[in-house]
């Protein structure tokens, strides 16, 4: 099984995208930004090929302002040597590619001006994958979209403004069910009538499916037949229900114990993973580490790199328990270790903790830092233990000097993340 996240990639600050007002989008600054978009790109792909994660999707934003009318810049004719040369890093990855755009591309709106509007993003957005030089694997993820008082209207509607879009575009859609409106079956009809694949959204289809109907294994097989051999490995996207939250909101990370009935219940099959979750790729190298059956304990011990100090701001006492767990070299205790990083990183910091991980954060930097650094961190300690100071205030001051005096150790951990 393929496992990917989309658009923010934990513990990786080269790997941040930069964004603009538009009033600031002068051609230079969207030069500036579309530049320093692709260097990010560049970077998360090579993260992921280099750890195993194998499908990631790009945020709609890495062209600012790709498809209005305030971005004049040819980007793919400027940049088009950079773009294809992150489109052969990919594949020498095999790292597969995605896009989603955003909620306001309605295709079936019963507004002219907002189609057109979504006509010109999803054109952009096949443009971006094109420029990279990938094949029709890459896709570009749409919803069905708005009901309008008359869903049966409103997906004719829809298949009908598919059908008219051009055919490089629609060699890159696929359709997705929906959490409150169009079903797993509606997509699956959509699919049929345009033409398309259809990627099958497992938490969308058990908060929004029609009683009695097909079952989840029977919508994932129905759309698997959705994927032709040009279309790549069917997709398929995986989240949890937030407890408490907006219906639809995803968890902070990925259950282990839900993704672990899921995997199981796919008996065999082996679609390609795309994980919607807040912690992004933290989730991401999660369950390829719970399914790996040969992992090492160096795999947890990398893993245990990235969160330590983010479970010591919270819990000490889960910090010496997982360092212990780790103690045996030839053991791979992978769900115990993830037990116990979860429920600690459920919590909130402490302030004692948060004091504690900090310290610890700076003997990275301490001997490096001047004399007026040490002592300005000092007071901000000082500050922060009177309640006068947030723990997000020390934490951006720790990886100012982490960048500082290059301590990429503490910058790709998630402890400036979390």
């Amino acid at each position: 099984m393929n496992i990917g996240y989309a658009s923010k990639t934990l513990g990786l600050p080269e790997g941040r995208m930069r964004s603009l007002v538009m009033r600031n989008a002068s051609d230079e600054r969207l030069a500036e930004a579309i530049g320093a978009n692709l260097s990010a790109l560049e970077a998360v792909v090579r993260y992921c090929g280099a750890n195993g994660i194998r499908l990631f999707r790009i945020g709609s934003d890495v062209i600012p302002f790709g498809s209005s009318p305030a971005n004049r810049l040819d980007w793919a004719h400027a940049f088009g040597e950079r773009l294809a040369a992150i489109g052969e890093l990919a594949a020498e990855n095999r790292v597969r590619l995605s896009m989603h755009p955003g909620q306001y591309t309605v295709l079936n709106s019963p507004d002219d001006d907002v189609v057109r509007r979504a006509v010109a993003d999803l054109a952009y957005h096949a443009a971006f994958l094109d420029a990279l030089g990938t094949g029709a694997e890459a896709k570009v993820v749409l919803h069905v979209g708005g009901a309008y008082g008359d869903k049966k209207t409103a997906l004719r509607r829809f298949v009908a403004r598919c059908r008219e879009l051009d055919a490089g575009v629609r060699r890159r859609l696929v359709i997705e069910n929906d959490d409150r409106l169009f079903t797993a079956e509606d997509a699956l009809a959509a699919s049929a009538a345009c033409g398309i694949p259809m990627v099958f959204d497992v938490l969308h289809h058990r908060l929004n499916h029609d009683p009695g109907g097909r079952g989840e294994l029977e919508l994932l097989d129905a759309a698997a037949r959705t994927w032709g051999p040009q279309d790549g490995p069917q997709k398929v996207h995986y989240a949890q229900q937030a407890p408490g939250r907006r219906h639809g909101s995803h968890t902070d990370t990925i259950g282990l114990d839900g993704f672990l009935a899921f995997s199981a219940s796919l008996e065999g099959r082996a679609p390609d993973v795309m994980l919607e979750v807040k912690d992004k790729n933290a989730s991401a190298l999660k369950c390829l580490n719970v399914l790996d059956e040969h992992g090492t304990a160096a795999a947890l011990e990398r893993a245990w790199a990235t969160c330590k100090y983010s479970v010591l701001e919270r819990d000490q006492a889960t910090y010496q328990q997982v360092r212990n767990l780790l103690k045996d070299k030839d053991a791979y205790p992978v769900q115990e270790f993830y037990r116990l990083v979860d429920g600690a990183l459920a919590l909130q910091p402490t302030r004692g903790g948060g004091r504690n991980a900090a310290q610890h954060v700076w003997g990275y930097v301490s001997g490096l830092a001047t004399a007026r650094e040490r002592a300005s961190f000092a007071q901000l300690m000082d500050r922060y233990e009177h309640g006068q100071a947030g723990l997000g205030a020390v934490k951006r001051r720790l990886e100012k000097l982490a960048a500082r005096y290059g301590q990429g150790y503490l910058l790709h951990s998630y402890y400036f993340d979390l």
